[in-house]
Order: C-alpha cells, then sequence, then structure tokens
C-alpha cells in the first residue's frame, strides 16, 4: 500500500496511525525536506519497528513541482491506495502562485487537482491490478462557508482583492467540488471530502501571528474551541478504512465520519461540473 501526506499536523497523525498496522510503503510530499524528516523520524520512533516512510519533494504552489512530484511518485510504484490531499495554506496575505493563480486557490485547490490528475493512471492501474478499493481523500474545512460566487472564485484578480478569509474559503469549497466530480468522472475510485474539527495546527500560525485580537481571544478560548491533532486526524482515517459501503461517493463529513448532506457545494453538479473545466482549462493552458 502507498500513501501521500502532509508531514506535520493532522498528516503526521495520520501516517503514524496508519504504520501502526504496517503499509508496505508511504511516500510524505511536503516542501520542507527538514521537517519532513524530523517527522519520520518522529514517526518511526514511535513505531515497535520503522515503517518505510519516503519524502518527495512537492511545493503546490509551483505546478513544475507537482507535476516533478507525481512523476516521481510514479515511477516509483505501481500501487496507491489511499491518496490524502490535506496539505495547505490559511489565510495567507494575497499573494499569487508562481503559475499566476490566486495563491489559496493555486495551492490548496489547483496543486491538489494537478496532482491527482498525474497520479490517476496509478490510481486506476491500482483497482484494476490489485481488485481493491482505492480512496481519494480531501481535507476541507467549514471555511467554505466564506467562499464567495463562483465567477469571484475563478477569477485570481477578483478572489485575491477579497481578503485573506473569503480566498481560503474558495480554496475549501474547491476542494469539496473537485471531490464530487472527481467522484463522478472516475467512479471506480472512491473520493470524498471532509472538514477535521477545529484543530490546533501550524496552519493557524499566520492567522495568530496577525491578528492581536484573534490571537488573544485564542488564549483565552481556545481549550474551550479547539480539539488536539488525534482527534482532528478521525474523520479521514475512518473514511480511509470504514467499509465503502458507508461512504457516499463525493459526499462532505465532518467529525466523526458524519455525512453534511446539505453543504451547498456537495451537491451542486453545476459548479462541480464548471469548476472541473475551468480548471483543466487553466491547466491547459501553462501546458499541463
Amino acid at each position: 500500500m502507498s500513501y501521500h501526506y502532509r508531514n506535520t499536523g493532522i498528516g503526521k497523525e495520520t501516517i503514524l496511525q496508519l504504520c501502526k498496522h504496517s503499509p508496505k510503503k508511504v511516500f510524505l510530499a511536503t516542501r520542507n525536506e527538514a521537517k519532513a524528516k524530523d517527522a519520520i523520524a518522529s514517526i518511526n520512533s514511535q513505531l515497535p519497528k520503522p515503517a518505510d516512510v519516503e519524502f518527495v519533494s512537492l511545493n503546490l504552489s509551483n505546478l513544475a513541482s507537482v507535476a516533478s512530484a507525481a512523476e516521481t511518485i510514479s515511477r516509483s510504484t505501481d500501487r496507491i491506495d489511499l491518496l490524502f490531499l490535506n496539505a495547505g495554506i490559511m489565510n495567507m496575505p494575497p499573494g499569487k502562485t508562481d503559475d499566476g493563480f490566486d495563491l489559496q486557490l493555486g495551492t490548496n485547490h489547483v496543486g491538489h487537482f494537478l496532482f491527482t490528475k498525474r497520479l490517476l493512471p496509478v490510481l486506476k492501474e491500482t483497482v484494476a491490478k490489485y481488485n481493491t478499493d482505492v480512496r481519494v481523500i480531501s481535507t476541507s474545512s467549514l471555511g467554505n462557508a466564506f467562499a464567495p460566487s463562483f465567477d469571484t472564485m475563478i477569477s485570481s484578480e477578483k478572489l485575491s482583492s477579497q481578503g485573506h478569509w473569503t480566498s481560503y474559503g474558495a480554496s475549501k469549497a474547491a476542494n469539496i467540488l473537485f471531490a464530487a466530480e472527481l467522484a463522478k468522472r472516475h467512479p471506480e475510485l472512491i473520493s470524498v471530502s471532509l472538514h477535521p474539527g477545529m484543530i490546533q495546527t501550524d496552519l493557524y500560525a499566520t492567522t495568530t501571528s496577525n491578528s492581536f485580537l484573534l490571537r488573544t481571544l485564542l488564549r483565552f478560548f481556545g481549550p474551550l474551541v479547539y480539539h488536539d491533532v488525534s482527534y482532528g486526524a478521525l474523520t479521514q482515517l475512518w473514511a480511509a478504512t470504514v467499509d465503502k459501503s458507508k461512504l457516499k461517493q463525493g459526499g462532505f463529513y465532518v467529525p466523526v465520519g458524519k455525512l453534511d448532506s446539505k453543504n451547498k457545494f456537495a451537491v451542486d453538479d453545476d459548479m462541480q461540473k464548471r469548476l472541473w473545466e475551468w480548471t483543466e482549462g487553466e491547466l491547459e493552458q501553462r501546458g499541463y
């Protein structure tokens, strides 16, 4: 079995828990090699025998890096049982990716879209060759509620001008839309999205450093609001391991393992299709 994760917080906890069940191989695709290797050492220190966890360099805000990471993994294995798309950024100042997308939408959605697209041959081969179910699990957030109109979402200029939270919300709505459309276009794969809960991880570092008010509020009320990282990993661990008959294709889940059947992005077939086609078009314009 092969997996892909983020290297800190929920991703690291997910690796640790799954490695307790002796997977054959784990790919940890992330940007910071030093942090990744520290995470791998930390994980292995908590296991009875070391797991085979391999670092792969991946910068989601750079399409060439995304394509290279997918190629590295594809050359290394003919089997990927679980693909966790849970890397990302949150509440960052306005900016653009290296390829001209809004920074948060480009990193959290477009990067993951291309990564998954380039791994599709291996994902499909896994189903056919090993007769197993393959799952793509996209980490979204209740922050999807901050998403603007669809037309703003797909305009880098408009979106970047709307503020940190609107941009973040657009990227998290896109994660839900992507997961739902992936399930329809490639039904041989199981594709779901999820909100892991309010988890205290390093994703909040930018948010708290930029806001004295939020920093103060979290100091007093954080313990009442946030769960720890082990809780944050539960819904994606559930989605990765529960009997597939209990999963709704393209569904959006909240902790722990509860289907949110009323999320507007999870049920909007038209928007799902439009975002997919827009993303493919943008990638094609850039040679991907």
